[in-house]
């Protein structure tokens, strides 16, 4: 990591909004702690584990087709970073169902993402 690491955590942020764009699960979930804790931000609530997010993803994406393009980052006081995303959510004819931006405020564990919130 660079020397306060932030610069590291958009890169790998901004690859995992890659692979969730593509569908990428291993890539994913390898990028995730175990008991992580993952908003469901279609249903409500959240889930936990890897297992729970991997089955929520499959449920979602069987009824809409999200895709999230980071277009800021910032440092959270408590050390998590916030990533402001353009969010684009079309039905599975492709139809545009709701758009805007939302910010996903993610907490890491070493390297990897063990909590992620989603503020409106």
């Amino acid at each position: 990591m660079g020397p306060d690491g932030f610069e590291d955590r958009q890169r790998q942020l901004t690859d995992l909004y890659a692979a969730f764009n593509r569908r990428d699960v291993p890539a994913l979930l390898a990028a995730m702690t175990p008991d992580v804790a993952w908003p469901n931000g279609w249903e409500g609530g959240t889930v936990h584990g890897r297992d729970a997010v991997r089955e929520y993803w499959t449920r979602q994406w069987a009824q809409i087709d999200p895709t999230v393009e980071p277009v800021g980052f910032a440092r959270e006081d408590d050390g998590r970073v916030a990533v402001t995303v353009h969010q684009v959510v079309r039905d599975l004819a492709g139809a545009i169902v709701a758009e805007g931006t939302v910010t996903h405020v993610c907490r890491f564990a070493g390297d990897l993402v063990s909590e992620m919130e989603i503020r409106q």
